[in-house]
């Protein structure tokens, strides 16, 4: 059982810190979460010469959710309006209705 506890908590703190790192946002808390409780599951159910993997993990998964944290709070995503993109737009639909003035005139 124990082994089986230590191989979630490796695997999910693993997937944290990959969804730490990724764009995920909020959704890098579901793995975090897992890891933590899987790590503490680990830390209650190990004797005391055992507990260094436990605390490791403990402290990786900590990072990784303050990590997530400021990434959530400090970070904004803005989308920026493209002026070029807008003036090609006009400029384009300008051209289509002059084309079609151009052929309804010769009919």
């Amino acid at each position: 059982m124990r082994k089986l506890i230590v191989v979630l908590a490796i695997i999910f703190t693993i997937l944290g810190v990959i969804f730490s790192i990724l764009p995920m946002d909020t959704l890098a808390f579901l793995p975090i979460g897992l890891a933590l409780v899987f790590t503490l599951l680990l830390l209650k159910k190990s004797e005391e010469e055992q507990k260094k993997l436990p605390k490791a993990l403990l402290f990786i998964c900590t990072i990784c959710s303050v990590f997530v944290l400021g990434k959530t709070l400090f970070i904004n995503d803005e989308v920026e309006v493209d002026q070029k993109f807008e003036l090609q737009k006009i400029e384009t639909k300008e051209e289509a209705k002059k084309e079609l003035e151009e052929i309804e005139g010769l009919e």
